[in-house]
């Protein structure tokens, strides 16, 4: 599978997550947030270059999958996440509440993402 491919699969998990969260299915968002978080794994065993895959999602038609890529990619590539995250912070709702709270820990100097 190419990394274009594995990035796509990440976009979906993401999408399946949120649409689950948003019908009351918490359970189904556990299954495709593993699922997400597996794949991002995958496209870091590949360095620079599942980096790149994982940052062709920062402009994908839907929010979520934006911001989900940008927080994965804020300690490496804080250059390319943090317009992602503040321009997404900047709207109501769960995903913008994400952004806002990356953000946030970003700026006291405590984020880090924890899916070792």
């Amino acid at each position: 599978m190419d990394l274009g491919s594995i990035a796509e699969e990440f976009a979906r998990n993401v999408a399946a997550q949120t649409d689950a969260i948003m019908r009351g299915d918490r359970t189904g968002g556990n299954k495709y947030a593993k699922r997400y978080i597996a794949v991002f794994k995958k496209l870091r065993e590949h360095g620079e270059a599942g980096r790149d895959a994982l940052a062709g999602l920062l402009t994908h038609s839907r929010m979520d999958v934006r911001v989900y890529a940008a927080g994965c990619l804020l300690s490496d590539r804080p250059e390319q996440a943090l317009p992602v995250l503040r321009e997404a912070a900047k709207g109501e709702g769960l995903i913008p509440f994400e952004a806002s709270q990356a953000l946030k820990y970003w700026e006291e100097g405590t984020w880090s993402l924890d899916v070792d």
